[in-house]
């Protein structure tokens, strides 16, 4: 009996997983599902999301269904993020429960409006929170603290802005900029700074505090196409998220910033 055949016999007494496909090309993968008792395409409260495409197709389904499990098959020339092996050996793999359950940080972030008592709903983001000026003329100034540690010793910052990143996003605009990346932690790397400022990364349960103490700037997330407006007396506040986002990957990763 092929390997196929049999994983179909041994999946026709389960309940069958709840799969949603995700991407501009996802309907090519339909029929390799439809082989599998043991899954159900589904348009809604799946158990698992096969993203077919790139890095942004996993990024774009996280914020869709956070922390659902993902499954990210390659159908892009860029996709460091994505299983590179065939969609049909993938989908076999997940319905023989072959794939590898592995949990990647998520980080979330609070802005706390001028004058406002309560912070606004918080973002989540697995790769990154991005703050850039939002004048191309005009330097951004903000203080950071480190768990209520002044960071540079309290002083300014003057620069275009900067990134706050995972383990999983630093090998991208994290990297672009410092051109180093991390394994564990949470790193922040400061973007054309007027001083020598050093790039930090530091256990992830620390929390970052950040005060504009002038703008105008930008805060974006991932590939989020929200972006919010930030001023002056503003403040941005960056933890650790309580839940991770979940990746069925091919093998066992040894490192959160390794390519699949």
């Amino acid at each position: 009996m092929i390997r196929g055949a049999r994983v179909i016999q041994e999946t026709r007494n389960q309940v069958a997983m709840k799969v949603l496909l995700f991407g501009a090309k996802s309907g090519d993968v339909k029929d390799e599902i439809a082989k599998y008792p043991g899954l159900a395409l589904v348009g809604a409260d799946p158990d698992a999301v096969v993203c077919y495409g790139g890095d942004g197709t996993l990024l774009m389904a996280e914020h869709e269904w956070p922390c659902v499990p993902k499954v990210p098959i390659r159908n892009s020339l860029r996709g460091n993020r994505c299983i590179a092996h065939p969609a049909a050996e993938v989908i076999e793999r997940l319905a023989a429960g072959a794939l590898v359950r592995t949990e990647y940080l998520k980080i979330e972030c609070a802005l706390r409006r001028a004058g406002a008592a309560e912070p606004d709903s918080p973002l989540t983001a697995m790769n990154e929170f991005n703050l850039h000026m939002a004048r191309i003329n005009s330097a951004v100034r903000f203080r950071m603290w480190l768990d209520d540690e002044p960071y540079n010793a309290g002083q300014e910052i003057l620069g275009d802005g900067f990134v706050i990143s995972t383990p999983f996003g630093s090998t991208a605009y994290f990297d672009h900029i410092t051109r180093g990346f991390f394994h564990s932690g949470i790193g922040i790397a400061f973007k054309s700074t007027s001083e020598h400022t050093n790039h930090v990364v530091v256990s992830d349960n620390v929390v970052f505090r950040i005060v504009i103490a002038r703008g105008p700037a930008t805060l974006a997330y991932d590939n989020s196409t929200e972006y919010i407006d930030v001023v002056e007396g503003d403040e941005i506040v960056v933890r650790k998220h309580a839940r991770p986002a979940v990746i069925m990957t091919w093998e066992r990763m040894k490192y959160p910033s390794d390519a699949f």
